[in-house]
């Protein structure tokens, strides 16, 4: 009997426990806050997890949803201890600790239960059937980058998805200059620009008209939102460039912010820029061995197929 059959079963045999990888004998587990609706996926993956003897350990989060008194204080000292984190809710769950972790070289897996999972790409429906195989070794590792955004030494924010630069409290167009590796690339007057990896791609960037770029792509898109010029148009860059804006003209800093995927802030200061450029050190992202980004593609955007 396999795994599968032996858990909904409630271990009603004596069948052995599967061959799991050695490398993954303790799991992180985190979830989205303060959603009580992942509460009976989160106990139902708690409960596989330890029944097949291997050691786990909550974030904050996850701990809450499953009432339960012991968590580690932050998500990247539970991947620091962790062979694998888990992460249970949608793709803002995963951004969010793949931004904590990121120092951590821990691999991150998605349960989906927000909407659209372009990284969360497992259903609570396939979640036992999916991990067994993970965890055997059975897997695709797709490693994405995130970008760093700095003002000067003080403010530093990291991004999986993108890193935005816009309008603040002002109905007003905000105008800044471009340069890419210290070259001047131009001046606009817009809503501000959206800094894309390949992962956010499919995100604000795509809401922008920004190109939907292949995840393995060493590649950067700066895309304009809603720029005065027809002429100003989305462009994309080595992914080793380094990206500095500046705001220019009669733009007053207090009307302008830097959201790092749409969930962190920074602010400006009269002199100071923003710089851009890759973390030098990737997430790792494990899949099920079926996972192809085309048909997440297909699946997600409502792409139409042969008839």
């Amino acid at each position: 009997m396999n795994v599968i059959l032996y858990y909904i079963l409630d271990h009603s045999t004596d069948s052995a426990l599967p061959d799991f990888d050695s490398r993954f004998q303790h799991i992180g587990l985190i979830a989205k806050p303060g959603d009580a609706s992942l509460a009976p996926t989160l106990r139902k993956l708690h409960r596989f997890l330890i029944d097949m003897g291997l050691k786990v350990s909550l974030a904050r989060s996850a701990a809450l949803a499953l009432e339960q008194k012991d968590y580690l204080p932050s998500k990247a000292e539970l991947a620091r201890i962790c062979d694998l984190a888990i992460v249970v809710g949608g793709d803002g769950s995963l951004l969010n600790a793949a931004r904590e972790i990121a120092d951590e070289d821990t691999p991150l897996v998605g349960i989906n239960l927000g909407r659209l999972g372009f990284l969360v790409d497992i259903s609570p429906e396939r979640m036992v059937e999916a991990l067994t195989a993970i965890l055997r070794g059975d897997y695709i590792e797709d490693q994405r980058f995130l970008l760093e955004a700095r003002i000067g030494d003080a403010q530093r924010q990291l991004a999986l998805n993108d890193v935005v630069l816009h309008k603040w409290n002002s109905a007003r167009m905000i105008e800044f200059e471009t340069r890419i590796n210290g070259r001047y690339v131009d001046s606009q007057r817009s809503d501000g620009i959206i800094i894309s990896t390949p992962t956010g791609s499919t995100a604000y960037a795509l809401s922008g008209g920004g190109p939907l770029l292949e995840p393995s792509l060493d590649a950067i898109a700066l895309v304009p939102i809603c720029p005065h010029r027809l002429s100003n148009r989305p462009i994309v860059v080595h992914g080793d460039s380094e990206i500095c804006i500046e705001t220019s003209g009669r733009t007053d800093t207090r009307h302008v912010r830097i959201t790092c995927d749409g969930q962190s802030s920074l602010s400006l200061e009269p002199g100071e820029q923003l710089s851009v450029r890759k973390y030098p050190r990737p997430i790792r992202l494990f899949h099920p061995v079926d996972h192809d980004h085309f048909d997440l593609l297909r699946a997600k955007l409502g792409w139409g197929g042969h008839p």
